[in-house]
């Protein structure tokens, strides 16, 4: 069922903190390393637990539908602590710094098939676990896998500005979402063989939204990247970084639909079926890694 809706929650919430206190927190952990820095998540996390009432009963709702029971406090500040948990570790990420982690990887093959075809790719994510490990995993291979994400560049700009002191290649590799050309910037960059990563979880305007079951309850799925990768007929593949805690996390990749020679013939089912199964692989992963899901808004709504 499609549905038209105002601006979606997460556009408009405020971001938290100054900009000079993000950047000198992502130099002071980089310069503790991960172990150490993890150690000032806790202090962190209790202070939004306290201060944050309503990310606190978006995840007391979330926890309670994949848990199945009502959630503790100790729930809660877990939830918080995993998401901090994987932010903190993409200022590691991108600085290059793999060793301090195990990543395992699953379904690397279908990563491999696709960068030997030169064909690239639609790499679809959520705002579930840590994506940023799927680029980790591409400069940890025998030649650089080329990835460029397609975002929305307004939200969580002082983190990307930190970011991208960390790595000044990030802002050449983001996609601004909106943009008049963006999906000539897409197509471009998938002729050069990129994955264009997308999370296909949110969109910017609540427009052209898809309503499926999800964890109990239909929710709001935006159609536009599923679109998107039926007009450029290429490969849709599943990604999810689960974090594991510590310094473990496991890489799944999983093929959501074939690269083709021609559109669809009847291209709303097409999408239809692929969006389907992406809800339903996500809610797979949401139960296997319950703590991993980071939309702290009512996404039922």
């Amino acid at each position: 069922m499609k549905e038209e809706l105002g601006a979606q929650e997460w556009t408009v919430r405020r971001e938290r903190g100054s900009l000079t206190s993000i950047k000198l927190g992502v130099w002071l952990a980089l310069w503790l390393g991960p172990k150490a820095a993890r150690l000032f998540l806790y202090p962190v996390c209790i202070y939004f637990l306290l201060s944050s009432p309503a990310a606190s009963r978006s995840s007391r709702s979330y926890l309670a539908r994949i848990l199945g029971r009502r959630p503790s406090l100790f729930d809660i500040f877990n939830h918080f602590l995993t998401f901090a948990s994987c932010v903190l570790d993409r200022a590691f990420l991108l600085n290059d710094r793999t060793d301090q982690f195990d990543i395992r990887v699953h379904g690397e093959e279908i990563v491999s098939d696709i960068e030997q075809q030169g064909t690239g790719c639609i790499l679809i994510g959520a705002h579930f676990g840590n994506f940023e490990v799927a680029r980790a995993v591409g400069r940890k291979r025998r030649s650089d896998l080329p990835i460029s994400l397609l975002m929305y560049q307004e939200n969580a700009q002082k983190i990307r500005a930190a970011l991208a002191a960390i790595n000044p290649n990030l802002e050449t590799e983001v996609i601004g979402v909106g943009r008049l050309d963006s999906l000539i910037v897409v197509a471009e960059r998938l002729q050069r063989g990129h994955f264009i990563g997308v999370l296909a979880d949110r969109n910017v305007d609540g427009q052209h939204l898809v309503r499926y079951p999800f964890l109990g309850s239909p929710a709001s799925f935006p159609r536009g990247p599923f679109h998107m990768a039926m007009l450029l007929q290429r490969p849709v593949v599943l990604m999810v970084g689960l974090y594991r805690g510590g310094r473990i996390y496991d890489v799944f990749f999983e093929t959501l639909a074939g690269a083709t020679d021609s559109r669809p013939k009847d291209a709303e089912a097409w999408i239809d079926a692929i969006m389907r199964r992406y809800v339903e692989r996500l809610e797979h992963y949401c139960r296997e890694a319950p703590y991993n899901w980071f939309n702290f808004y009512d996404f039922w709504k």
